[in-house]
């Protein structure tokens, strides 16, 4: 899968070039085909003017000239020779070869029969047969042993591959014997080659140009969803740019972006506005408590308003999340993991953090702060101690919490997180708080496009994880 490319540009350019050379190959296929099937037929047409040519030549020499006439005639691929018999059978002819025999035998001074044997082109990665050996021995070799007769000679052999033989049969008896092939061309020559190349750059180069400029507006659209997805606003995007589908998408993103939005404000000023009518009867309560006069009864109460008090405002942050008005930054999360450690080490807790490099993302400092300081007050309220240590890849930053508490049974980590739930049945009973601690974190942390998890810590107590992502590399 290495080798496949990721991105839409590279995909696109790599079917396209596949395609090509696809189309090239079946093209020249095709071509080389066609090719070789109209050389075999133009050879042929040239071999029997030829044999018309050396027929008036023999005609008109006398009998000891005949091998100097028949070398002279000859060349690598087409041989003439004189033999006594046919080397090819009447009845071994085709009907193609047996009509154009005959015509050949009408049309040609001299010939009292001719016989043809037509042998089809060679195939395209053909490799070259062996030679073709006439039967006939006898002699043929010029006088005084001359080198030209030698090479036409019945030891030398015919072209392969053999496109074309033709017997005629002369009024004297004797057959005159005509041999002719080719070798087969090489299969990829340097021109097909260099255009096949030449074609596939130019439409790689159109096809990246073109791709990117038609993904363009997909390359904002998912940094803004990414952004969108870690709770930043951005300003909608431009639905003028790119193709029809695209343009759709991204208008329909904008209509997602901004009914999220005016869900989330509506939510807000909803929960705003209960928490403020709640402030005013809790208020008058609290005075008239101060009026009861049994102190027993007084102080419950009291403590009965506060802890009513202390949900409305945790309440109020849990729908606010402190996100809505705060900008999107690089945050050094080791540095704010450290000094929210420093801020409990000052209050006399126990809070340490893992040495370690900077480990830069974007984010909300003060939302993001927040979760991480109710994960080490959990830590420390209901494990003694806090243990925090983080873990970067390319993708995402890891940020750990452990606790030597008696940690969370499996089945109740999840239950955790949600509001107002406080699992007194494995924490300590001394310790209070309205439930919404873990709520908040994971809103928080949720909001900025990561989340957190709950597992056992290596050494016993409970570990909480927090994941957030890594933009990613621009393209």
């Amino acid at each position: 899968m290495r080798l496949v490319p990721q991105s839409l540009a590279g995909r696109l350019v790599a079917v396209l070039l596949i395609a090509l050379v696809a189309a090239h190959a079946v093209g020249f296929a095709l071509f080389a085909g066609e090719r070789r099937t109209a050389l075999a037929a133009a050879q042929r047409e040239a071999v029997i003017a030829r044999t018309a040519a050396t027929l008036r030549l023999l005609e008109a020499a006398p009998a000891r000239l005949e091998p100097a006439v028949l070398g002279s005639v000859s060349s690598p691929d087409t041989r003439f020779r004189l033999a006594s018999q046919s080397p090819i059978e009447s009845d071994a002819m085709g009907r193609r070869a047996a009509r154009l025999a005959d015509r050949l035998a009408r049309d040609l001074p001299g010939v009292a029969e001719a016989r043809l044997d037509i042998r089809p082109p060679p195939r395209l990665f053909a490799r070259p047969s062996a030679p073709d050996r006439d039967p006939d021995r006898g002699p043929y070799r010029a006088p005084g042993g001359d080198p030209a007769g030698d090479r036409f000679d019945h030891d030398h052999p015919a072209p392969a591959p053999l496109l074309l033989r033709l017997a005629l049969r002369l009024d004297d008896g004797r057959w005159l014997v005509v041999e002719t092939g080719r070798p087969p061309p090489p299969a990829w020559a340097l021109a097909p080659l260099a255009a096949l190349a030449l074609s596939a750059l130019a439409i790689a180069a159109v096809t990246v140009l073109v791709v990117r400029r038609l993904t363009r507006p997909l390359g904002r659209l998912a940094a803004a969803a990414e952004a969108f997805g870690r709770g930043e606003r951005r300003d909608p995007l431009d639905e003028s740019a790119g193709p029809a589908e695209i343009r759709r998408t991204t208008r329909a993103f904008n209509e997602m972006q901004d009914r999220l939005a005016r869900f989330v404000a509506d939510r807000t000023r909803m929960m705003a506005a209960i928490g403020h009518d709640l402030r005013t009867p809790i208020t008058s309560l609290r005075l008239r408590a101060e009026l009861v006069d049994d102190p027993e009864t007084r102080e419950r109460m009291l403590a009965t308003l506060e802890q009513m008090s202390r949900m409305v405002e945790e309440t109020l942050a849990f729908a606010r999340a402190d996100a809505a008005a705060e900008a999107t930054r690089p945050i050094d999360l080791r540095a704010l993991a450290e000094s929210l450690a420093e801020d409990r080490r000052a209050a006399g807790e126990d809070v340490a953090l893992e040495d370690g490099p900077p480990v830069v993302l974007p984010g909300r400092p003060t939302a993001l702060g927040r979760a991480l300081d109710n994960l080490i007050g959990n830590a420390v309220r209901y494990g003694e101690r806090a243990r925090l240590s983080l873990e970067a890849t390319a993708e995402s930053v890891r940020l750990h919490v452990d606790d030597d508490g008696p940690g969370i049974p499996p089945w109740d980590r999840e239950r955790a997180f949600e509001p107002f739930v406080r699992l007194e049945a494995s924490r300590s009973r001394e310790t209070g708080g309205t439930g919404l601690g873990l709520a908040v974190a994971r809103t928080l942390i949720r909001a900025h496009g990561g989340d957190v998890m709950l597992s056992e810590a290596p050494g016993g107590g409970l570990r909480a994880t927090v994941t957030l992502p890594r933009p990613a590399a621009k393209a």
